[in-house]
């Protein structure tokens, strides 16, 4: 498999990094276990941010999550 590499700014070092995990993901798993994967992840993430201190890890289960489902259907 050939890739690029791929110039990414400093700043959006972050959001590719974790695209690039999101990616990797569906591909180790297959789209609809990652699309159901990444709900089970959004539920967890809900119920843990019903506590302030629980949103540290509930937010970022979330937004993976969201991520997940995204990249699964398209």
């Amino acid at each position: 498999m050939h890739e690029e590499k791929a110039k990414v700014p400093w700043l959006l070092w972050p959001f590719w990094a974790i695209w690039r995990l999101v990616a990797l993901i569906v591909g180790l798993t297959g789209r609809l276990v990652a699309v159901i994967l990444g709900f089970g992840l959004m539920v967890v993430g809900v119920i843990i941010s019903v506590t302030v201190i629980g949103m540290v890890i509930g937010i970022p289960l979330i937004l993976i999550g969201v991520l997940l489902v995204i990249r699964g259907l398209f």
